[in-house]
């Protein structure tokens, strides 16, 4: 058996763990668990919420990993995981999707100087919160796993299961949506 390292594909790390090296599937939690965390808010409002949530979609994860075909792309099918867990939790708890996301990751440029810059900071964090939850979960689930996910067309394609032209469409009015929020609301500044 190959010697399989944290540098290599999810696809290899998968099929070793199918194939009895249970021992690295904690490089899959790794890779995945800040990024299920941060899709989550996507949904719910609770942080441990979605913390209970992304636990239990790794578990799930390393039940199912046998159907995960190594031909395949991992992140794909480990976010179609995530998508269908946390669209059930919202649905149990009638929860109102609350999108958060690290504001010096999104925008590095920007950096720590004084108290009145971070306070600027936090407040354009806040508005770009608020202005995100405005937005249809149609058209803001796909903007999310494009901008903060860094997920192609094609694999959002397969965690929405809808055509890649469709993601196309609803990434396009996601934009245009948060464009016109933003415009409106800087005009009442």
């Amino acid at each position: 058996m190959p010697d399989i390292q944290s540098r290599d594909t999810d696809e290899s790390i998968a099929k070793a763990v199918q194939d009895g090296r249970t021992d690295l599937f904690h490089i899959l939690v790794t890779r995945y668990e800040q990024r299920l965390l941060r899709y989550g808010h996507t949904f719910l409002r609770s942080h441990e919420d979605i913390e209970d949530i992304t636990q239990n979609i790794f578990i799930k994860v390393y039940i199912n990993i046998k159907s995960f075909k190594t031909t395949e792309r991992f992140s794909p099918w480990i976010y179609r995981i995530a998508h269908n867990e946390f669209v059930n939790a919202a649905r149990k708890r009638r929860d109102i999707p609350l999108f958060s996301f690290d504001i010096d990751t999104m925008f590095p440029q920007l950096k720590e100087k004084s108290i009145t810059e971070e306070l600027d900071r936090d407040i354009l964090k806040a508005q770009l919160t608020e202005y995100l939850t405005q937005i249809d979960i149609k058209y803001r689930e796909p903007l999310v796993l494009f901008y903060f996910d860094d997920l192609p067309y094609t694999d959002i394609a397969d965690v929405l299961r809808l055509p890649v032209s469709t993601v196309g469409v609803r990434i396009s009015r996601g934009k245009a949506q948060l464009k016109k929020i933003i415009s409106e609301q800087t005009k009442l500044i």
